[in-house]
């Protein structure tokens, strides 16, 4: 039954990712229909991440009301719905308003489901999980550029994502007689009933908490800058033609996969810790070779690698939360952790875009260099007070 109850969690985890890069895909198509300028997109992401912020700070204590099967259920519920609205939504009014359910439900699923793997799964488990969430995230865009070449486009393919999203909180709303079943064998019937809500405030006296959000922030800032300036700087910086430059920057998400990929198969050998440092060395090593790179070819392996040693550090890190912390302040820990990878995805890729308008593209990679070297600090940090916990 446990068995049975992960893979109906995998299968939730891609209904987290099918609405992430959705948008992105058909915003172009958007504001051609509507009239409006590109950057309006802008308003429509920062809400959504604002609602994944609120969510993500008070999953604990809704996880500890309601349950993470319910919660689950009820955020792709909402989620759907309001893939389903923004398809029948006829201006940016509209769409902002649907941003809101989709940001909430969002950062309940994503808090709730990888407090739940991080509690009762290995690490093998929880990189497997993100490799789910990357079928989310690449089916959604495959199905749009089928559907963009109708006159209702963008429209169906949002329709077509809702269908999506509603059978997977179908299987998750029937999967409850597991839930059950798998609480009454580990004895865990009321222990989401003895979690303990913590504040912002509280959280961060915690002892450890500030280098792992440190860690959150660096890896989260280089997966964001990755994807919105990515083939900007290959275009800017080292004079690629675009048409190269997008392909190019698809071996980022291939690398990132694979890293989770091997991350869960070596996982039963290999600490958190050491997988954690092991990602670090390798994006260490892909940013040197994309900075120095003087063709196609060493650029494609640069955004691989980066996307290989970066990808593995967030299921690592999450996974790594319940050894160093009580189970009953697990939630709201991986609660903020999930607030501050929203705030990356937001704050960071304008920050970096910013810099390059005003001294030049080659910042990109120095960006991220900086942010780089702020996790290898925590993370070293993390290893030198808790080292007994490791070995």
């Amino acid at each position: 039954m446990s068995v049975l109850l992960l893979l109906v969690i995998y299968v939730a985890f891609i209904g987290l990712g099918v609405p992430d890069s959705l948008f992105g895909v058909a915003w172009p198509a958007i504001y051609k229909d509507f009239e409006l300028p590109f950057s309006f997109g802008s308003f429509v992401t920062a809400i959504v991440y604002c609602g994944t912020v609120v969510s993500s700070l008070f999953s604990a204590s809704l996880i500890k009301k309601f349950g993470t099967y319910k919660i689950t259920v009820f955020s792709t519920a909402l989620t759907a719905i309001a893939l389903l609205a923004f398809s029948f939504s006829g201006n940016l009014i509209c769409f902002c308003l649907c941003a809101v359910p989709l940001g909430l439900g969002a950062g309940c699923i994503d808090t709730a489901l990888n407090n739940y793997v991080a509690l009762h799964y290995s690490s093998m488990q929880m990189n497997f999980l993100h490799c789910f969430y990357g079928i989310g995230i690449t089916l959604s865009p495959y199905i749009l550029s089928l559907m963009l070449q109708d006159e209702n486009g963008w429209r169906n393919g949002y329709r077509i994502a809702f269908f999506i999203q509603f059978f997977i909180a179908f299987v998750v709303f029937v999967s409850l007689p597991v839930w059950k079943k798998v609480a009454c064998a580990n004895k865990e019937e009321n222990s989401e009933e003895q979690i303990q809500v913590m504040g912002v405030k509280e959280i961060v006296r915690m002892p450890g908490v500030k280098p792992i959000w440190f860690i959150l922030f660096g890896l989260s800032a280089v997966e964001s800058i990755c994807n919105a300036w990515g083939a900007t700087y290959l275009v800017e910086d080292k004079s690629f033609v675009p048409e190269a430059a997008a392909g190019i920057v698809m071996f980022y998400f291939v690398g990132m996969a694979c890293g989770r990929f091997l991350a869960g198969v070596i996982a039963s050998k290999l600490h958190n810790v050491k997988i954690i440092l092991l990602g670090q060395v390798i994006l260490g090593v892909a940013l040197v070779i994309l900075m120095f790179s003087g063709n196609q070819y060493w650029a494609a392996i640069g955004f691989f690698l980066i996307g290989f040693g970066n990808g593995p550090l967030f299921p690592n890190v999450t996974c790594l939360i319940p050894s160093l912390f009580s189970a009953s302040v697990t939630p709201s820990i991986i609660g903020t952790l999930m607030a501050i990878g929203s705030v990356s995805l937001m704050i960071f890729p304008v920050l970096c875009g910013f810099l390059g308008q005003l001294f030049g593209m080659w910042v990109f990679t120095v960006i991220m260099l900086v942010f780089y070297a702020m996790m290898v600090v925590a993370t070293v940090r993390i290893v030198r007070k808790h080292s007994a916990a490791f070995s």
